[in-house]
């Protein structure tokens, strides 16, 4: 259970990680084990993802109800001293009444912080409804007696559409809203990153993905966090997959060496 910061401290912590050339390293934990195990890895504050809670329900992304993310969100939160930041996919709602609400549960749940996308599952928000949802985010988020750092997100980049200018003018808009941090997962090339960091005067997070710069690379190009979404997760599962593939095809144990120096390390972890 943590004993350390005040929710009010964690939030101003968190913000405060957020540095312009020196990004914020922030994986992201799907249960309490990765949580403590990232914690105890040195990493200054975690996030949720929405793909790798979802997996520990057997559940494919965007499948979790907002009751279930805010729960497990709490949960991380409430057991660690570190900030935390809620990945809340949609705001789980449409409308942006609906999507206040549950930045107002986030704060309830004891959060440092959390993100709202312009994606509603199965379509990108007109730009005008996305701001005002972001807007109606912010406010909440920076109303009350703690002040949480609300990240904007802009999806073009990971649903299929390659609009550097229109994800720019989102960000930007995004941010006239009132948003902390802006997001645009997916981008990659060296120059778009620089261009959209360029375009806005808020912190920018990249999404560590295949083919982008290092994060020293992204720290000369003025990137403020960088994140992992489910990768950390689903990279666990697919050294799962492997092991189990070996006992069955080979029935050998060559996993049992990996494993141990994972158990060395769970250990380490839970015992702090």
């Amino acid at each position: 259970m943590s004993t350390g910061l005040t929710q009010k401290e964690k939030a101003e912590r968190f913000l405060e990680l957020h540095r312009k050339g020196d990004p914020l390293l922030m994986p992201n934990a799907w249960d309490l084990g990765s949580a403590a195990v990232l914690a105890s890895l040195g990493f200054q504050a975690l996030a949720t993802t929405s793909s790798g809670h979802a997996a520990t329900l057997g559940r494919l992304d965007g499948a979790v109800t907002r009751d279930e993310a805010l729960a497990h969100a709490a949960s991380l939160s409430e057991n660690t001293d570190l900030p935390v930041s809620a990945d809340l996919e949609n705001g789980f709602a449409d409308d942006p009444e609906g999507v206040a609400d549950t930045i107002e549960g986030a704060r309830a749940a004891g959060l440092a912080g959390c993100s709202v996308e312009d994606y509603s599952g199965s379509q990108i928000y007109d730009p005008a409804v996305a701001r005002e949802r972001v807007a109606a985010a912010a406010e909440t988020a920076h109303s009350g007696p703690v002040r949480l750092v609300l990240t904007a997100r802009a999806e073009n980049h990971i649903r299929g559409r390659d609009d550097l200018a229109d994800t720019i003018a989102r960000l930007q808009a995004y941010q006239e809203a009132g948003a902390d941090v802006l997001f645009a997962p997916g981008i990659k090339r060296a120059e778009d990153i620089r261009q959209v960091v360029q375009s806005v005067d808020v912190p920018v997070s990249v999404l560590a993905v295949p083919g982008a710069p290092s994060t020293a690379e992204l720290a000369g190009l003025g990137v403020a966090r960088v994140s992992v979404g489910g990768a950390f997760a689903f990279a666990a599962l697919g050294a799962l997959v492997e092991a189990a593939t070996e006992l069955r095809d080979s029935g050998t144990y060559a996993y049992l060496e990996r494993s141990a120096a994972g158990g060395r390390a769970t250990r380490s972890a839970f015992n702090q």
